[in-house]
């Protein structure tokens, strides 16, 4: 796994530093209130992930409703999904300045709304900008502060911590499918769309339950990770060791800041004091000017860590193996969804549908990729497993299965391959870990940010380009030799930078002795 100095507080040419006083964890940081974050988080997979993977209910009734082609229907699905996550980085922009909990309990309300308006559509166009877009920015304001709030309260258990938590995906897709029939068959598609919306406020109880940690305690999780991962810090730190050399992780100035905010609100107190005898107006208006200074520092401090993790001296994206991570991400999440997306036509082609029928091939995928997702994240969390090895050997069997899937026309082989899939694509349980190791807790919202937004971008444009490849050769083969390849380039760009990074500490050894 990848970690970096900063991320683990670990200075490795000074053992002495390290454990002279012994530091007693928060409880609540891999049990406690740790688990109910995961069940949040569980809920927030169910009510968000879930409803989308159900839409295919609704995306029949509004071909019914207005009479439009299936690509352009198709396009409310597609925003939805593809808005969630490309707005990544913006939200990490609201958790910087507010929280997770208040950006989750805000995202609750605007997906809610989302629902409820386009119960009112009349036409696709306008579900394009209450369902896709209302609805998209707000399942992502929920979806990226449930991660990134299981990645801050676990340490020993990460990963399986995030494989369960992402199983609500799984869950919500057949809960949420059954659902929606139910609603739309008794109470046609707008109640049942009106009525989603009225459960969609649940998020914001889920919102609730994100119980912040004090800065004191992600300090004290980080010192614990650097006694169990100082071995494989060393290996891999020099791209964060180059941040730090441009002053990009440096706690100076963020203590500068700090006093300096401390300075005006002490200022502000003691104009305050100093007024106490008069008017109960003068009052009033310096408790304001003071929650005004307030809420000003905050908004400036989140902004600025938001600002220099994007654009600054501090950028996420000097590190190497980050961008290496986001190339990967661009071409991943197409490979995934695709077969959902064009294995029903596969099977008719193939004659299959009887059999099909039975037992969905997509299905199968669904189920497994529960299963592959706990059981990944087990295997990660074994102390002589490198997660960054499982994360590498579930990718290469996934783009396997993807070039092949195309080769086999029987329905046996078709489900033992659909099986390999949907286990592989378990990693997506480990992306945040993975992601954490990078880049350390402090950064991870702003990071995992960009990685969602590149997996938006690959949802978003991986199936029309699928169906535009096989609108010219009337096959989907080359579909899924297309991204199998651009997906073995993202894997390549995962390890080619990983050996580089190894090479370069020894190079600057060697450069000093010989001085």
């Amino acid at each position: 796994m990848y970690a970096s100095r900063e991320d683990i507080g670990y200075d490795f040419g000074d053992n002495s530093k390290v454990g002279s006083k012994p530091i007693k964890p928060n409880p609540n940081i891999d049990g406690g209130w740790a688990w109910m974050i995961v069940f949040s988080s569980f809920l927030v997979h169910i009510l968000i992930m879930g409803s989308q993977m159900a839409l295919g209910v609704l995306n029949m009734e509004w071909l019914e409703e207005f009479n439009q082609s299936r690509g352009l229907t198709a396009w409310v699905s597609s925003l939805s999904m593809g808005i969630t996550l490309i707005v990544g980085p913006f939200i990490g922009l609201f958790i910087s300045m507010c929280g997770c909990r208040l950006t989750a309990i805000i995202g609750g309300i605007l997906n809610a709304l989302g629902w409820i308006l386009s119960a009112y559509a009349s036409s696709v166009h306008y579900l394009f900008l209450t369902f896709g877009v209302t609805a998209g920015i707000g399942s992502g304001m929920v979806y990226l502060p449930a991660v990134v709030m299981v990645g801050q309260y676990f340490q020993k258990r990460r990963a399986l911590a995030q494989g369960l938590s992402t199983t609500g995906t799984g869950f919500g897709a057949f809960l949420m499918t059954a659902l929606l029939k139910y609603l739309c068959a008794e109470f046609g598609w707008r109640n049942a769309m009106f009525i989603q919306g009225a459960i969609s406020l649940n998020l914001c109880v889920c919102g609730a339950l994100m119980r912040p940690l004090s800065p004191k305690d992600l300090s004290e999780k980080s010192v614990v990770r650097s006694n169990s991962e100082d071995n494989q810090a060393k290996a891999l730190s020099h791209s964060t060791e180059t941040i730090k050399s441009n002053g990009v992780l440096g706690e100076e100035p963020e203590k500068k800041e700090e006093a300096a905010n401390e300075g005006v609100l002490e200022s502000a107190q003691h104009t305050e004091i100093g007024g106490s005898s008069g008017s109960g107006r003068s009052m009033y208006g310096l408790r304001l000017l003071k929650t005004v200074s307030q809420l000003t520092l905050t908004v400036r401090k989140g902004f600025a860590l938001w600002y220099s993790s994007y654009f600054g001296a501090a950028s996420l994206f000097t590190n190497r193996v980050f961008v290496a991570f986001i190339i990967w991400a661009l071409f991943a999440y197409s490979s995934f969804v695709i077969p959902f997306i064009h294995l029903p036509e596969i099977v008719k082609q193939y004659n299959l549908s009887r059999q099909d029928n039975v037992f969905p091939l997509t299905s199968i995928i669904a189920i497994v990729h529960i299963f592959g997702k706990v059981i990944l994240g087990i295997i990660s969390d074994l102390p002589c497993i490198s997660t960054w090895n499982v994360f590498l050997m579930a990718n290469f069997t996934l783009v396997t299965c993807i070039l092949t899937l195309p080769l086999i026309q029987t329905y046996v082989g078709l489900a033992v391959v659909c099986a390999l899939i949907g286990f592989s694509s378990g990693y997506f349980s480990l992306m945040p870990v993975v992601t954490e190791d990078l880049v350390g807790t402090k950064h991870l919202a702003n990071a995992y940010g960009i990685i969602i937004c590149a997996n938006g971008i690959s949802a978003l444009f991986g199936p029309p380009f699928a169906g535009w490849i096989y609108d010219i050769t009337q096959k989907y083969d080359f579909s899924f030799y297309i991204a199998g390849l651009l997906y073995m380039v993202g894997i390549i760009f995962l390890l080619i930078q990983p050996c580089i990074q190894k090479k370069q500490p020894r190079q600057k050894s060697t450069e000093e002795a010989q001085v």
